[in-house]
């Protein structure tokens, strides 16, 4: 089990608004959290790094070897609604960073299972047997539409408002956890990543770097990817992978 990541400021940029934290939990077992911040005068960069730091200390503390889905699911929904509570009132707080947010996608990857959370539009893929698959769920306005039949599929990266996020972690008092369970296998990739990979890297694109290179390697080409397109977003990615 190996986990690595790497966050990039992008092309355009002044500051970069995203955070990462990973760790390992036990000999099998890590976890790697992904949150992209979204706020003027650097409030963003301060509601991801809270809520990211949060949400690494619950999954630290609260993991336990051999716990029950339900437990799982307790911990990492109960860590990043700490998370938005810590930066809600921080936000109520300080004036300057009324209505700062951020996503936020985790993941615990143990031998068999992955246990992933998410809030807003940052993701979490599935990468096995030569497939990629999306396992969490867009919180934009764009994907609200499309579930709705009101656009299609092809209008969701054009939509003038496909930048707006529908949920984030610290804008309301509460906020509504998205909680997954996969199965994994040896040879299987978990993927996390902030929209600044996939608005500009596509899933043929992220399955063939991965399968094609390690871990390590693969963080330095996707980055590189959405950079030569514009690179016009900070752009984050986290690789959990059973096959080291």
């Amino acid at each position: 089990m190996f986990v690595c990541a790497k966050s990039d400021i992008g092309m355009k940029r002044k500051e970069n608004q995203d955070n990462f934290r990973l760790g390992r939990l036990s000999d099998n077992s890590v976890y790697a959290v992904v949150c992209d911040g979204m706020g003027g005068a650097s409030a963003g960069s301060v509601a991801s790094s809270v809520a990211a730091e949060e949400i690494a200390k619950r999954i630290a503390n609260g993991y336990r070897k051999g716990a029950s889905e339900l437990t799982m699911k307790n911990l990492l929904t109960t860590a990043v609604s700490a998370a938005n509570t810590i930066v809600y009132q921080k936000s109520i707080k300080e004036p300057e960073k009324h209505g700062m947010g951020t996503t936020c996608v985790s993941a615990i990857v143990g031998e068999d299972k992955a246990y992933i959370a998410s809030v807003g539009d940052s993701r979490a893929y599935l990468i096995e047997n030569g497939e990629i698959s999306q396992v969490t769920n867009d919180h934009t306005y764009v994907e609200m539409l499309y579930q709705q039949g009101k656009i299609n599929k092809e209008e969701i990266n054009t939509h003038d408002m496909r930048h707006y996020i529908t949920k984030a972690v610290g804008v309301e008092m509460e906020v509504e956890v998205d909680f997954f369970e996969v199965d994994v296998k040896e040879g299987t990739s978990v993927l996390l990543c902030t929209d600044g990979l996939t608005n500009f890297c596509d899933n043929d694109m992220i399955l063939q770097t991965v399968m094609e290179n390690g871990p390590e390697a693969a963080l330095e080409q996707l980055i590189d990817c959405a950079n030569s397109k514009g690179g016009k977003d900070n752009i984050t990615v986290a690789i959990i992978t059973t096959k080291c």
